[in-house]
């Protein structure tokens, strides 16, 4: 098939995404695909192989039978580009316009798991009524998030009233919503899902940090800054919880194709701490490294995706309006 592969995009992940757009169009090629890179750059222009891209609603993309978003953040993984894709009538890899837009911000899809009593860490929003307070409560420190951002971008843990203020400060510098969370226990675990409506969880795998003393943008990103352990050093129940969790919040929020889930694990507790729904996608990314310590190799995993974008777009296609 001639597949598009999307990357750069407008957000602070613009390099990341690149990167992991590149394995991805190297994946598909070698499971037998013709790709055409198409890269958005920060100033929102879309362009394939040096030239302009132009749309025509209901006509598809460059004579593509399928896209592959890899765009990480805001613009690409919050369902605009999602939304797009559905206007031009193009099947495409991920979760569709709602799932991403869940996922993308972490005060709406936290608000959807405490409704459902999924186990979580303790949250509030900056700014709404006694926030303060309530994130007192929380012990320390506390972490501030911007709520629609990705890759540990404009997150800084805080002790105490000052940096609280401070951090909250330096996150409206990328987001006018903020979260702040009660520091998570135990150890950092993730787990990637596959598949549409019955998706398979990945073994779970323990985030080892090297470079940092949490898990920021470097020590995801640079060379040596943390080490992926496979399966994660935890009990047998707080495995099965893990893949559990991870699947029951997959269709909780209604993705398809993929997504990593990630916890707090503390003996056999299990909180969840968030979903991404484009996660990193080099061949040494956690998603594709958990699938490949489960026999799923990073072509085939490529390959699939593209089956399932193909599968979820015939069946609403199916559907009458």
């Amino acid at each position: 098939m001639r597949i598009a592969v999307l990357g750069g995009g407008t957000s602070s992940e613009h390099e990341v995404s690149l990167r992991s757009a590149a394995s991805v169009a190297t994946g598909l090629r070698e499971a037998g695909h013709e790709t055409v890179e198409v890269t958005i750059g920060r100033d929102g222009r879309w362009s394939a192989g040096g030239d302009p891209v132009s749309f025509t609603p209901g006509e598809g993309l460059l004579g593509c039978e399928a896209a592959f978003p890899v765009l990480h953040g805001p613009g690409g993984e919050d369902g605009s580009v999602q939304g797009l894709l559905e206007v031009l009538d193009v099947p495409y890899a991920g979760s569709d316009v709602e799932s991403s837009a869940i996922c993308m911000d972490k005060l709406v899809f936290k608000d959807l798991l405490e409704r459902h009593g999924v186990p979580q860490v303790d949250f509030c929003r900056a700014g709404e009524d006694g926030w303060k307070e309530i994130a007192a409560g929380f012990g320390q420190p506390v972490w501030v998030k911007p709520a629609r951002l990705g890759s540990s971008v404009g997150i800084a843990p805080a002790s105490g009233e000052e940096e609280l203020d401070r951090a909250v400060k330096e996150a409206r510098q990328h987001d006018p919503r903020v979260i702040v969370e009660a520091p998570g226990p135990g150890k950092e675990v993730e787990c990637s899902l596959l598949g549409n409506e019955h998706p398979k969880a990945s073994p779970p795998g323990e985030i080892v940090t090297k470079s940092s003393d949490w898990y920021d943008y470097e020590a995801k990103y640079a060379e040596g800054g943390m080490e992926l352990v496979v399966p994660a050093e935890i009990s047998e129940a707080a495995t099965e919880r893990v893949r559990e969790l991870a699947r029951r919040v997959f269709m909780l929020c209604g993705c398809s194709g993929l997504a990593r889930c990630d916890f707090f694990v503390d003996g056999d507790e299990v909180l969840v701490n968030e979903l991404n729904t484009i996660p990193g996608f080099t061949e040494t990314s956690v998603y594709g490294k958990l699938f490949e310590a489960d026999g799923i190799s990073y072509p085939e995993l490529c390959d699939r995706l593209i089956e399932l974008a193909i599968e979820r777009h015939k069946r609403a296609r199916s559907y009458r309006f």
